[in-house]
């Protein structure tokens, strides 16, 4: 398969324009649809249908810009990779689920830098199976993820634990409810694919509470926007208690506890199994399994 055609398909789908994907590739269309025209036939299937409101993706063009995706990454990494080492420079891919990424890696990773100053860091903020997709496509080569165990591909080795605490900035809420009242609350919730979300799901399925029982006004992709909400009064929400240690010390927000319900958050670091750590991965891992590690 060419992979130049792959992506000129590739960037017309992320463009929805074949003159904008031209300019992009700084190719003419009739040069452009050339390609794609190519692929089809090599492939010996329609990708997309062409509109006045752009491109829309065919069954099996969907299927292929899934595959493209993937590879066009795979070939990125391989360039990245390869000219990292021929520069001998030393570049830190890592990639963190939200509830650590947006509040404690940042001092950690601070901190590290103040005694490897020649080491490159790049940190990736992304849900949990963001984080897990990114390393087994070896965009990222660390990952610290939030309630995820075990993987097939994945080496993956717990660093502390956290507790997720009901909170709320609401005057009138009690300080303790029962299981039954929690159901009446207005929560806001992580998406699918958080691990904040995955954690919080599977302790209340030991007492059978579903995800359908909970009165879930809505959802947020980031914790921080959550946390925000809670504090204007929006709803109420399970924050990482890691993230909010100033807001109850200060009264901002309060802790309210539900009878027979504690909930524990794992965070863990992963990396690849068939990858071969450099010195410095090593020693951020061992960094950030050690107490020196400044979650703040």
């Amino acid at each position: 398969m060419n992979i130049q055609y792959l992506k000129a398909f590739y960037v017309t789908v992320k463009a929805n324009s074949i003159s904008k994907a031209a300019k992009i590739l700084h190719l003419t269309q009739p040069g452009l649809s050339m390609q794609i025209q190519s692929l089809e036939k090599e492939l010996q299937v329609s990708l997309l249908n062409r509109s006045n409101k752009g491109v829309e993706l065919t069954d099996a063009g969907k299927v292929v810009f899934d595959y493209a995706t993937t590879m066009l990454s795979l070939q990125e990494n391989i360039e990245r990779d390869l000219t990292n080492l021929k520069s001998d420079k030393k570049h830190l891919l890592i990639g963190s689920c939200k509830a650590v990424g947006e509040y404690a890696l940042p001092c950690s990773i601070y901190m590290y830098k103040q005694n490897n100053k020649d080491v490159d860091i790049n940190l990736e903020i992304n849900n949990t199976n963001a984080v897990v997709k990114d390393l087994v496509s070896r965009t990222i080569n660390i990952g610290v993820l939030h309630g995820y165990k075990s993987h097939e591909e994945l080496v993956i080795e717990k660093i502390t634990s956290d507790r997720l605490l009901l909170v709320t900035s609401l005057p009138l809420v009690k300080d303790k409810i029962s299981t039954d009242e929690l159901l009446h609350l207005p929560l806001i919730f992580r998406e699918n694919g958080s691990g904040t979300r995955k954690t919080i799901l599977e302790s209340m399925d030991q007492l059978n509470i579903k995800v359908d029982d909970l009165n879930i006004i809505y959802e947020l992709n980031s914790m921080e926007a959550i946390k925000t909400s809670v504090i204007a009064s929006k709803g109420i929400s399970f924050i990482p208690e890691l993230t909010i240690k100033r807001e109850l010390k200060d009264g901002v927000l309060k802790h309210i506890q539900i009878e027979g319900l504690e909930i524990f958050s794992d965070f863990y670091i992963a990396y690849r199994k068939e990858h071969e750590l450099l010195p410095f991965e090593l020693d951020f891992i061992s960094f950030i399994q050690s107490s020196k590690r400044g979650f703040c």
